[in-house]
Parts: structure tokens; sequence; C-alpha cells
């Protein structure tokens, strides 16, 4: 029997098994290491090294378990206002400045000329803010949209934007507008439902409430 393509198979189970532990996301990490497992189990029975088979059947088995357990358990959201003074705030901000230094300079930040900002809990675990300025009479400019990593899988952006659309509209905002540069937050932006246009040269993205 020709090895070379076993020994192969034996490398890419184990980077599908690399990749794996370098995901922030809880879920993605469950999917891609379930596929390395089962890769790498399929790889054991084929060299004979049974041990190695039956111990990625077992991780198989344990993604699976947890996948089903996270796609079949109820979570709860909700929003809870931000305060200007909050000292966890400022903690939040510089704990994940490098990730929000993608989408925006937070040296310009300032939360007091926000009109509506809120924290995204998840199960009482806050996972992610909410800050937004009045652009005009009925649109509101989203100036930060930031989620932490172990929660980017568009859960909370469908919350916001889908379920709790009603937070915008009982303050009188049918529109909301965005402009980012960054290509994956634009990806989520037309995934939650933002068209694009342009405006004096920029490009931005909007979204109807109603």
């Amino acid at each position: 029997m020709n090895t070379v393509w076993l020994e192969w198979l034996g490398y890419l189970a184990s980077l599908i098994v690399l990749i794996s532990l370098l995901m922030s996301s809880i879920i993605k990490l469950r999917w891609i290491n379930l596929i390395g497992s089962t890769v790498f189990a399929l790889y054991g029975f084929l060299i004979g090294a049974l041990p190695v088979a039956f111990m990625n059947i077992g991780i198989t088995v344990i993604n699976i378990y947890y996948l089903v357990k996270i796609y079949g358990s109820k979570e709860y959201f909700k929003l809870l206002p931000l305060q200007t003074s909050s000292k966890y705030f400022n903690y939040f901000l510089e704990f994940y400045k490098e990730g929000i230094q993608k989408y925006m300079n937070i040296s310009d930040f300032n939360l007091e000329n926000s009109d509506i900002s809120f924290y995204i809990l998840r199960n009482t675990v806050p996972a992610g803010i909410f800050t937004g300025s009045r652009y005009n009479e009925d649109t509101l400019k989203i100036d930060l949209d930031f989620v932490t990593p172990e929660y980017r899988d568009f859960k909370i952006g469908t919350y916001i934007y889908e379920t709790r659309k009603d937070y915008f509209l009982d303050a009188g905002y049918s529109k909301l507008i965005c402009l980012s540069p960054n290509e994956k937050h634009i990806k989520y932006l037309k995934k939650m439902g933002f068209k694009e246009t342009s405006d004096k040269n920029n490009t931005l993205f909007i979204k109807e409430l109603t």
C-alpha cells in the first residue's frame, strides 16, 4: 500500500486540529476540532493505530455532544444602558482596545456624545457594547458596535438589529447608518441587513428598521 497519502492525511488532520485551537469562538473551535478529530480517527484506522483512532472517536463524540448542547440551549439577552462615569466601561475599552481600534479610534471616542449606548448581556455576561449618535432627525449613526471575540456568531447582531429594533424605533430612529473601513465589519453589516450606499464620497451602510 502507498503510505505517502496516508502520511499526508495525518498531517492534514494535525493541521485542522491546530487551526481549531486558534479559534476564539467556542462554536468555531468545536466544529473545526470535530472535523480534525474525525479525520484523525480515519487516519488511525487506516494505519492500524487503534489507540489513535478510538481516542479521536471519543473526541468527536465529545465535540458533537457540546455542539448539540450549544445549539439546543436557550440563551438570554438583555440591553443594559451604559453609564458615562462607569469604571467598568473604561476598563472594557482598555481591555479590548486592540480589537476595537480595527473599527474606530478610541482616542476620539466620547461616550457623552452618544444618544444611545448600552451593553449587550448574553446570559448575564457583558458580551458587547453599542453606542450611537444622532445623524439626522430619524437616523442613528453607529459609533461603536463591538462584540467580544468569543461571542461573534451573529446571535448578538440578530438580537440588536432584529429582535430589539423596537429599542431604536421607540427612541425615534427608523434608520441606522454606519461607516466602516474594515472588510470583516462590512461583511457583518451586510449579514445584518445593511445596504451599501454613498454620501459625499463616503461609502455608508444603511439599515431600514420599519
